[in-house]
């Protein structure tokens, strides 16, 4: 082969490198471009998964128990394993089980909180530790903290009950008033609306008010106290329907329901049977069912997207009022007619 046949061998050579070179290059800007604009759009959602720990107060309360069934199936429905513990209301039990939650690495917490002020510090110490925190049912009283704070419209439910009541009583008698937990703000905002509903009706007067601390058991012993210190009375009014289920209970022993009108306040089935039995006048719904299936959404979305989707981290649910008239469209906190 002669020199220039040589050269010319050699210069082809070169432009076939140079050209797979060029065309390396191509391939490598076209690849950057399509991460660079994926990471602009934000990339894929991160996967759902782990474990949401859900902790309420007393399963053994129809309320609580909606409460953690909804929580539970929802979360398991959206690809989560999901642990239970109930802090009864009792501060440092609900430290120690968001501890535990902390410790197990939990992806999010799903809490019904043990007092608005008491649970400040448990909410801050898990978002602190970098696990989100949704509370259902009931507030804490700072904002910035839990991701989001869904409550019922207690003030709007509380008024719709006790205009009821307060007709059903055609506008007077002695009545008493069975009040919650104290250290929960619902119990305190419930009180109040039905007082200033009834301070329009100056034939009807309290007597005397006890707390009862949610409780059936508590609302039948503290109902017989208070029948028993004002026997003249003609109505009650609870925060909610398990005291109102336990008053009802004292007035069938003292064989005076069918002259003193009660007044709950949940929502629960009980308390629904009441309502069509004729032994209750009305109760009020908790939309406890929806406010639980929106807790677990905005925990998953802002698992996967780190947003929760909603517009405010407080959101109020209007309640509804169940009189006898429409008592049948309600089955275990869910509006089914």
């Amino acid at each position: 082969m002669t020199r220039k046949n040589i050269a010319a061998g050699l210069v082809a050579i070169l432009m076939l490198v140079l050209a797979g070179c060029g065309g390396s290059d191509e391939d490598s800007t076209d690849t950057e471009g399509a991460q660079s604009t994926e990471a602009e759009s934000g990339g894929e959602e991160a996967a759902a998964g782990g474990t949401i720990a859900i902790i309420t107060v007393d399963p053994s309360n129809p309320y609580w128990k909606a409460e953690v069934d909804t929580a539970v199936a929802e979360a398991e429905a959206l690809g989560y394993e999901t642990t239970v513990d109930a802090h009864g209301n009792d501060p440092d039990k609900q430290n120690q089980f968001i501890d535990g939650a902390i410790s197990k690495g939990v992806v999010a917490i799903i809490l019904d909180p043990a007092g608005a002020d008491e649970s400040v510090g448990a909410v801050r110490k898990a978002t602190d530790a970098g696990i989100p925190v949704f509370l259902v049912n009931a507030e804490i009283s700072e904002q910035g903290i839990a991701k989001s704070q869904i409550v019922s419209n207690n003030a709007q439910g509380a008024t719709l009950g006790a205009q009821q009541w307060a007709e059903a009583m055609g506008g007077e008698g002695k009545y008493v008033e069975l009040f919650g937990n104290p250290t929960d703000n619902n119990a305190r905002v419930r009180s109040d609306a039905y007082a200033e509903v009834l301070a329009q009706y100056p034939g009807l007067e309290r007597v005397q008010m006890e707390t009862a601390n949610w409780d059936r058991t508590q609302g039948k012993e503290k109902m017989e106290i208070l029948l028993s210190a004002n026997p003249d009375i003609t109505g009650v009014i609870s925060g909610n329907d398990e005291m109102a289920l336990g008053a009802i209970q004292a007035l069938k022993d003292a064989g005076r329901l069918e002259d003193i009108l009660v007044l709950g306040f949940d929502g629960n089935q009980d308390a629904v049977d009441a309502v069509i039995a004729g032994e209750m006048v009305a109760t009020v719904l908790q939309p406890i069912v929806t406010g639980t299936m929106l807790a677990v959404e905005q925990a998953h979305s802002f698992i996967t997207t780190g947003e929760t989707g909603a517009s405010a981290e407080k959101q109020a649910i209007d309640c509804v009022l169940i009189t006898p008239e429409n008592a049948d469209q309600f089955t275990n906190f869910v509006m089914t007619g």
